[in-house]
């Protein structure tokens, strides 16, 4: 790597998962191995899923939060064992910030995972199936979507709208009680949106409906023990470092209740001279949103065995 050169990775969520996603590792040992490790902590087998199981199974958060988890790890892995040279950040979309824990050594893989799928039963747990929603608007800046969301919490008895995913400039996910998200559906296309697509989920995240979850995830991490992380990461609820483990347990409490403000994140790997940025994990969905965040970014999305022969070439 010539000393020009300074790449982050970065680690999807959930909304990257498929069946058979993982196939196209096959010529890297490591891979199988990462999910035979995390199969036997969890008391579930994970490959199986991942290959051969059914869709409805795989995108049951409780599964969907650990299996992408392991996935980011074992591709992250996988990259390692092609040179052993370390990002200079990184950073995780949602449940990515865990493996981007794990892969920075400030959270180990074998408490990451029951933690994982703890915050993800409490998730689910903090708003009854049906009365939250999310959904993605297309084409408006930040500020008018924050302003749209605050009217209808306004207007609402007791409902509530919030921005939850920053994704990119001009795409935004709002989240709250689902009355609430269809009328902010309504008066984003009325403020000229593109676009205002209901999402696919059942959990509305990163906004304030998930106070009770946080309540418990607190509870829950005060035991866990944490190192200051190796690699320097970004946190999703303020784009900033926390080398304390205190201060990262707060950070995360935090998450579940605040937007990810990932085009912050991404603008921070540019301003700290970062010229690629390597997507750990199936898909190539945060390499999309990168691109469109900052253009001079150069990304690469790790989709493959491939694609994964291809970044060493340029990076290692």
């Amino acid at each position: 790597m010539t000393a020009s050169v300074k790449f982050a990775c970065v680690f999807p969520g959930q909304g990257s998962q498929s069946i058979g996603m993982m196939k196209g590792y096959a010529d890297f040992p490591v891979v199988r191995e990462t999910f035979d490790e995390a199969s036997s902590v969890l008391g579930q087998d994970f490959w199986t899923l991942v290959n051969d199981g059914s869709s409805d199974e795989l995108n049951l958060t409780v599964n969907t939060q650990p299996l992408m988890l392991m996935a980011g790890i074992a591709v992250y892995r996988a990259w390692r064992s092609l040179g052993n040279v370390n990002p200079v950040l990184m950073a995780g979309h949602s449940l990515g910030e865990y493996t981007a824990l794990v892969a920075s050594g400030a959270l180990a893989f074998s408490d990451a995972l029951p933690l994982v799928r703890f915050r993800a039963d409490v998730m689910q747990q903090a708003v009854p199936e049906g009365t939250g929603a999310m959904a993605a608007i297309l084409g408006l800046d930040d500020e008018v979507v924050e302003a749209l969301c605050d009217e209808i919490t306004n207007s609402s008895c007791g409902e509530l709208l919030e921005p939850a995913n920053f994704n990119s400039p001009g795409q935004i996910v709002i989240a709250g009680h689902k009355s609430a998200v269809l009328r902010g559906m309504e008066l984003a296309r009325s403020k000229g949106a593109k676009r205002a697509l209901m999402l696919p989920v059942s959990i509305p995240s990163h906004c304030s409906l998930m106070s009770l979850a946080a309540d418990k995830l607190h509870k829950r991490l005060e035991p866990l023990m944490l190192q200051s992380p190796e690699t320097p990461l970004l946190h999703n609820a303020d784009a900033q470092r926390h080398e304390n483990t205190e201060g990262i347990k707060k950070i995360l409490i935090r998450q579940l209740c605040s937007p990810v403000r990932w085009t912050e994140t991404v603008r921070s790997f540019a301003s700290s001279g970062v010229t690629h940025v390597v997507e750990c994990g199936p898909g190539k969905v945060l390499s999309g949103l990168n691109k469109r965040i900052d253009a001079n970014l150069q990304s690469l999305a790790l989709a493959d065995s491939v694609a994964l022969h291809h970044a060493a070439d340029i990076l290692l």
